[in-house]
């Protein structure tokens, strides 16, 4: 392993002439805590509803608890649903308290709960209908689908939810290229739509329950108002707002390049170190998908920079880009802030071209933070804009070490020996997901809390 000592550069004066870019708002703790309690509440009276509705003479009758438990599960199923969709919707809020990966982690875990419960429905009304038809369950669901109003749209909607569950688990899921994958989830939003107007209609919750019905009406239009604002609408104007294009590609190392882009007021863009936007370049082949890059440095009145390294076929295309293509931007997005810093002090540990969030967290950092800044790399033309974060570094009392060399040489559990007080500092960790892991496990066991741990994980894109 080559561990080369702390250099000192030349700090050069900050302009004076450019304001400096307008930071994002540090996040509200309390917010996520409220969210939870009103969508809790929220399950609560759905649930509330489904049982107050049910009889006990409609218990009895044939096919009534198959019927019940049938109704109850496609209620909590679709509540469940509409948080998912509230999850990746993009709230800012609540985006920027638990972060983009934060929002990712919910998001799976609650993801086998409305697919199940929604075939669950789905099984438990085909076999209630059946005992009261005295019918095979197969004559049944020919039944419900031809004569019950809105079925057959229910029914297309049923198909392509479990389409994108079975696309979405992980053996199939890995297989998968992620814009194929990206494309095929948003059937998720169709099978939402399609179902809406059969369980207004059929639901024994609404029917003969206007306030039961104008409380489910709202709730899907309000989900449906937070999808289209903040996916789509603001992303439109935000972009037409500033009007970005790409001005030059510059090459920094093997397989990464800067894509230097110029636009209006991008000193506007309300955007902290280390958090990233979606972006979309409207070139041909890119246009139809956008991808998450970090900013690799803060932007200024008309131009901005992100770093790229070719990881993967889209990556590989960036540095591809003319001088001239337009380009949509989504965000800023990422919990991965100076907002997040517990100690007066941090360690910011990045991992090949993780160094880009690294080097925007540092603009970021006040001026006597005295950061410790690892760049792990596995050769000395690995180390991408190592003078900046050199310069950075020195500029605000830090000093910086460079791991170089084979994945097998680099000794992490080093970490203590060169950060001695490394429990009492913040740690930022940015690079590829294996690396990240790795380093968490072992600040882990090295005895810093989990609250002081903040990382940026990439992936494949």
């Amino acid at each position: 392993m080559a561990v080369a000592e702390a250099r000192t550069r030349p700090v050069r004066k900050p302009s004076r002439t450019a304001p400096p870019a307008r930071a994002s708002r540090a996040p509200v703790p309390w917010a996520v805590t409220a969210a939870v309690v009103v969508l809790g509440l929220g399950f609560g009276a759905v649930m509330a509803t489904a049982v107050t509705t049910e009889t006990v003479s409609e218990l009895r009758a044939a096919g009534g608890v198959a019927m019940f438990l049938g109704g109850v599960a496609g209620l909590a199923g679709t509540y469940l649903a509409l948080i998912m969709v509230l999850l990746v919707s993009r709230v800012p809020i609540v985006e920027t308290v638990l972060g983009f990966d934060g929002l990712l982690r919910w998001h799976r875990r609650l993801a086998p709960w409305p697919i199940s419960l929604i075939a669950a429905h789905v099984v438990l009304l085909v076999i209630a209908y059946a005992q009261a038809a005295k019918a095979g369950v197969w004559h049944e669901v020919g039944v419900l689908v031809s004569t019950f109003p809105y079925m057959i749209s229910a029914t297309i909607g049923f198909v392509a939810m479990m389409a994108v569950a079975a696309m979405s688990a992980r053996v199939i899921r890995s297989r998968v290229r992620r814009e194929r994958w990206w494309a095929f989830h948003l059937f998720m939003y169709l099978a939402l739509a399609l179902s809406f107007a059969h369980i207004i209609a059929l639901g024994p919750s609404f029917v003969h329950h206007p306030l039961t019905r104008l409380f489910w009406v709202l709730f899907w239009i309000a989900t449906a108002g937070l999808v289209i604002a903040y996916r789509f609408g603001l992303p439109i104007v935000q972009s037409l707002r500033h009007g970005l294009r790409v001005s030059a590609v510059k090459p920094e190392g093997p397989d990464v390049v800067s894509i230097i882009l110029r636009g209006k007021h991008l000193d506007r863009l309300g955007i902290t170190g280390g958090q990233f936007f979606e972006w979309r370049f409207l070139a041909r082949g890119m246009w139809w998908q956008a991808h998450p890059f970090t900013l690799s440095g803060r932007p200024s009145a008309s131009q901005l920079r992100l770093t790229v390294k070719a990881l993967g076929d889209y990556s590989s295309a960036v540095a591809q880009l003319k001088p001239g293509t337009p380009v949509l931007i989504e965000g800023p997005y990422g919990a991965f802030t100076v907002h997040r810093r517990r100690r007066r002090k941090a360690v910011l540990i990045s991992g090949g071209i993780g160094v880009t969030a690294i080097r925007s967290l540092l603009e970021d950092m006040p001026q006597n933070a005295e950061p410790v800044v690892i760049m792990r790399a596995s050769t000395r033309e690995d180390l991408v804009l190592a003078d900046e974060v050199v310069e950075l570094t020195a500029n605000r009392k830090g000093r910086v070490y460079e791991w170089v060399g084979p994945r097998s040489a680099i000794k992490l559990e080093r970490l203590g020996e060169v950060v001695p007080d490394l429990k009492k500092r913040d740690i930022y960790v940015a690079g590829p997901k294996e690396f990240v892991n790795a380093v968490a496990k072992v600040v882990s066991s090295l005895g810093v809390p989990a609250e002081a741990v903040h990382f940026e994980a990439y992936e494949l894109t």
